[in-house]
Protein backbone atom coordinates (compact mmCIF):
# COMPACT_ATOMS: atom_id res chain seq x y z
CA UNK A 1 0.00 0.00 0.00
CA UNK A 2 1.24 3.11 -1.16
CA UNK A 3 1.93 5.68 1.45
CA UNK A 4 0.56 9.80 0.61
CA UNK A 5 1.29 12.78 2.05
CA UNK A 6 -1.44 15.75 3.37
CA UNK A 7 0.07 18.66 4.14
CA UNK A 8 -2.00 20.89 7.29
CA UNK A 9 -1.85 23.68 9.07
CA UNK A 10 -2.48 24.64 13.23
CA UNK A 11 -5.47 25.16 14.25
CA UNK A 12 -5.42 27.88 17.29
CA UNK A 13 -8.99 28.51 17.76
CA UNK A 14 -11.62 26.19 18.80
CA UNK A 15 -15.41 26.27 18.49
CA UNK A 16 -18.20 26.08 16.08
CA UNK A 17 -17.93 29.51 14.79
CA UNK A 18 -13.85 28.83 13.71
CA UNK A 19 -14.70 25.68 12.29
CA UNK A 20 -17.09 27.44 10.12
CA UNK A 21 -15.28 29.89 8.85
CA UNK A 22 -12.32 27.30 8.24
CA UNK A 23 -14.74 25.45 5.84
CA UNK A 24 -16.11 28.43 4.20
CA UNK A 25 -12.00 29.10 3.39
CA UNK A 26 -11.94 25.49 1.73
CA UNK A 27 -10.35 23.65 4.76
CA UNK A 28 -11.47 20.94 7.06
CA UNK A 29 -10.74 21.40 10.91
CA UNK A 30 -9.29 17.90 12.28
CA UNK A 31 -7.07 17.03 14.56
CA UNK A 32 -3.72 14.39 15.35
CA UNK A 33 -3.48 12.05 17.70
CA UNK A 34 -2.77 8.47 19.06
CA UNK A 35 0.65 6.13 20.50
CA UNK A 36 3.16 9.03 21.44
CA UNK A 37 1.77 11.93 19.53
CA UNK A 38 0.83 14.83 21.42
CA UNK A 39 -3.59 15.68 20.68
CA UNK A 40 -2.71 18.73 18.35
CA UNK A 41 -5.96 20.27 16.43
CA UNK A 42 -4.95 21.20 12.58
CA UNK A 43 -7.00 22.04 9.59
CA UNK A 44 -6.60 20.67 5.89
CA UNK A 45 -7.60 21.45 2.45
CA UNK A 46 -10.61 20.43 1.39
CA UNK A 47 -9.80 19.03 -1.99
CA UNK A 48 -5.90 17.70 -1.16
CA UNK A 49 -8.38 15.73 1.65
CA UNK A 50 -10.62 14.15 -1.30
CA UNK A 51 -7.98 13.20 -2.83
CA UNK A 52 -5.28 11.16 -0.29
CA UNK A 53 -9.11 9.60 0.74
CA UNK A 54 -10.29 8.24 -2.72
CA UNK A 55 -8.06 5.89 -3.76
CA UNK A 56 -8.36 1.95 -4.06
CA UNK A 57 -7.81 2.01 0.04
CA UNK A 58 -9.90 4.59 1.14
CA UNK A 59 -10.29 5.49 4.45
CA UNK A 60 -7.31 3.47 5.53
CA UNK A 61 -5.10 4.80 3.42
CA UNK A 62 -2.24 5.63 5.07
CA UNK A 63 -0.97 9.12 5.21
CA UNK A 64 1.80 11.01 5.88
CA UNK A 65 0.03 14.11 7.77
CA UNK A 66 2.73 17.07 7.90
CA UNK A 67 2.33 19.02 11.53
CA UNK A 68 4.72 21.50 12.49
CA UNK A 69 7.51 20.33 9.98
CA UNK A 70 7.12 16.37 10.84
CA UNK A 71 5.81 14.00 8.87
CA UNK A 72 3.22 11.55 11.16
CA UNK A 73 1.84 8.30 10.19
CA UNK A 74 -1.85 7.81 10.22
CA UNK A 75 -5.13 6.62 9.25
CA UNK A 76 -8.46 8.63 9.03
CA UNK A 77 -10.97 8.03 11.55
CA UNK A 78 -14.16 9.54 13.25
CA UNK A 79 -15.17 10.96 9.94
CA UNK A 80 -17.91 13.39 10.12
CA UNK A 81 -20.03 14.62 7.03
CA UNK A 82 -22.70 16.83 6.33
CA UNK A 83 -25.77 15.29 6.34
CA UNK A 84 -27.33 17.09 3.44
CA UNK A 85 -24.33 17.86 1.42
CA UNK A 86 -22.24 14.59 2.09
CA UNK A 87 -19.31 16.84 2.46
CA UNK A 88 -16.61 15.76 5.54
CA UNK A 89 -16.49 18.48 8.06
CA UNK A 90 -14.37 16.80 10.78
CA UNK A 91 -11.85 14.19 11.19
CA UNK A 92 -9.30 12.57 13.42
CA UNK A 93 -6.11 11.36 12.32
CA UNK A 94 -4.93 8.66 14.01
CA UNK A 95 -0.92 7.73 14.27
CA UNK A 96 -0.11 4.35 13.22
CA UNK A 97 2.92 2.15 13.44
CA UNK A 98 4.13 0.18 10.58
CA UNK A 99 4.77 -3.05 13.05
CA UNK A 100 1.21 -3.06 15.29
CA UNK A 101 -1.69 -4.30 13.62
CA UNK A 102 -5.03 -1.90 13.61
CA UNK A 103 -8.66 -2.13 13.30
CA UNK A 104 -10.77 -1.55 9.85
CA UNK A 105 -13.74 -1.68 7.91
CA UNK A 106 -13.22 -3.33 4.75
CA UNK A 107 -16.05 -3.26 1.85
CA UNK A 108 -17.21 -6.40 0.50
CA UNK A 109 -17.05 -6.84 -3.22
CA UNK A 110 -20.09 -8.95 -4.66
CA UNK A 111 -18.71 -11.35 -7.50
CA UNK A 112 -20.93 -13.07 -9.67
CA UNK A 113 -24.51 -13.65 -10.47
CA UNK A 114 -26.11 -16.09 -8.42
CA UNK A 115 -28.00 -18.51 -10.19
CA UNK A 116 -31.02 -18.16 -8.28
CA UNK A 117 -31.47 -14.69 -9.63
CA UNK A 118 -30.49 -15.34 -12.92
CA UNK A 119 -32.48 -18.80 -13.63
CA UNK A 120 -35.09 -18.44 -11.23
CA UNK A 121 -35.81 -15.08 -10.53
CA UNK A 122 -34.72 -14.22 -7.25
CA UNK A 123 -33.55 -11.21 -5.25
CA UNK A 124 -30.12 -10.67 -4.10
CA UNK A 125 -30.17 -9.00 -0.74
CA UNK A 126 -27.03 -7.82 1.15
CA UNK A 127 -27.29 -7.68 4.86
CA UNK A 128 -23.97 -6.32 5.29
CA UNK A 129 -21.72 -4.48 2.98
CA UNK A 130 -18.50 -4.50 4.82
CA UNK A 131 -16.73 -6.30 7.58
CA UNK A 132 -14.50 -5.14 10.35
CA UNK A 133 -10.97 -6.66 10.25
CA UNK A 134 -7.47 -6.46 12.43
CA UNK A 135 -4.16 -6.47 10.24
CA UNK A 136 -0.76 -4.39 9.88
CA UNK A 137 -1.64 -0.98 7.84
CA UNK A 138 0.25 -2.18 5.21
CA UNK A 139 -1.86 -4.99 5.21
CA UNK A 140 -5.34 -4.23 4.93
CA UNK A 141 -6.82 -5.22 1.72
CA UNK A 142 -8.87 -2.50 -0.01
CA UNK A 143 -12.14 -5.22 -0.63
CA UNK A 144 -12.87 -8.41 0.49
CA UNK A 145 -13.93 -10.58 -2.27
CA UNK A 146 -17.47 -12.56 -2.01
CA UNK A 147 -18.47 -15.21 -5.11
CA UNK A 148 -22.32 -15.81 -4.83
CA UNK A 149 -22.75 -17.18 -8.31
CA UNK A 150 -23.52 -20.67 -6.67
CA UNK A 151 -26.42 -19.29 -4.47
CA UNK A 152 -30.11 -20.61 -5.49
CA UNK A 153 -33.42 -19.45 -3.64
CA UNK A 154 -33.00 -19.63 -0.10
CA UNK A 155 -28.79 -19.85 0.03
CA UNK A 156 -26.79 -17.22 2.23
CA UNK A 157 -23.45 -16.79 2.74
CA UNK A 158 -21.91 -16.32 6.12
CA UNK A 159 -18.46 -14.24 8.01
CA UNK A 160 -17.73 -18.11 8.41
CA UNK A 161 -17.90 -18.58 4.38
CA UNK A 162 -15.36 -15.86 3.62
CA UNK A 163 -11.74 -16.56 1.97
CA UNK A 164 -9.38 -16.63 4.71
CA UNK A 165 -6.68 -14.07 3.88
CA UNK A 166 -2.97 -13.79 5.28
CA UNK A 167 -2.02 -11.94 7.75
CA UNK A 168 -6.02 -10.84 8.37
CA UNK A 169 -8.42 -11.46 11.29
CA UNK A 170 -11.97 -10.83 10.60
CA UNK A 171 -13.28 -9.93 13.72
CA UNK A 172 -16.91 -10.19 13.47
CA UNK A 173 -19.22 -12.94 14.19
CA UNK A 174 -18.90 -16.24 12.22
CA UNK A 175 -22.49 -17.26 12.45
CA UNK A 176 -23.45 -13.25 11.02
CA UNK A 177 -24.93 -13.61 7.47
CA UNK A 178 -23.61 -11.04 4.92
CA UNK A 179 -26.05 -12.01 1.70
CA UNK A 180 -28.89 -13.95 1.07
CA UNK A 181 -30.92 -14.79 -2.06
CA UNK A 182 -34.73 -14.48 -1.75
CA UNK A 183 -37.25 -15.49 -3.24
CA UNK A 184 -39.06 -13.60 -6.38
CA UNK A 185 -42.32 -11.47 -4.93
CA UNK A 186 -45.43 -12.64 -6.69
CA UNK A 187 -48.04 -9.35 -7.35
CA UNK A 188 -51.36 -11.11 -6.34
CA UNK A 189 -53.78 -10.59 -9.08
CA UNK A 190 -57.04 -8.75 -8.04
CA UNK A 191 -59.94 -11.55 -7.55
CA UNK A 192 -62.61 -11.71 -10.08
CA UNK A 193 -66.37 -10.54 -9.20
CA UNK A 194 -68.72 -13.48 -9.11
CA UNK A 195 -71.21 -13.26 -12.43
CA UNK A 196 -73.98 -11.74 -9.97
CA UNK A 197 -71.71 -9.48 -8.53
CA UNK A 198 -70.62 -8.02 -11.75
CA UNK A 199 -74.20 -8.34 -13.22
CA UNK A 200 -74.80 -5.89 -9.85
CA UNK A 201 -72.05 -3.94 -10.42
CA UNK A 202 -72.98 -3.11 -14.16
CA UNK A 203 -76.53 -2.53 -13.29
CA UNK A 204 -75.94 -0.05 -10.43
CA UNK A 205 -73.56 2.22 -12.99
CA UNK A 206 -76.29 2.64 -15.58
CA UNK A 207 -78.27 3.55 -12.52
CA UNK A 208 -80.69 0.82 -12.56
CA UNK A 209 -81.34 -1.63 -9.87
CA UNK A 210 -80.70 -5.32 -9.62
CA UNK A 211 -83.01 -7.93 -9.28
CA UNK A 212 -85.04 -8.17 -6.60
CA UNK A 213 -84.04 -4.86 -5.11
CA UNK A 214 -86.91 -2.14 -4.58
CA UNK A 215 -86.45 1.32 -4.73
CA UNK A 216 -86.82 3.35 -1.21
CA UNK A 217 -90.33 4.82 -0.97
CA UNK A 218 -90.91 8.01 0.98
CA UNK A 219 -92.63 7.52 4.52
CA UNK A 220 -96.21 9.11 4.69
CA UNK A 221 -95.24 11.40 6.98
CA UNK A 222 -92.78 12.97 4.70
CA UNK A 223 -95.05 14.10 2.24
CA UNK A 224 -96.89 17.48 2.40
Amino acid sequence: MDTLTLSSEPRTEAGSRPARRLRRSGRVPAVVYGREVETTPISVDARDLYAVLNTEAGLNALINVQVDGTQILTVAREVQRHPVRGDIIHLDFVNVSLTEAIEAEVALEIIGVPVGVSQDGGVLETVRASIAIEALPTAIPPSVELDVTELTIGDSLKVSDLPELEGVTILDDPDQTLVTVLAPRIEEEPEELEEEELEGVELAEEGEAPEGATEDEPDEGDEG
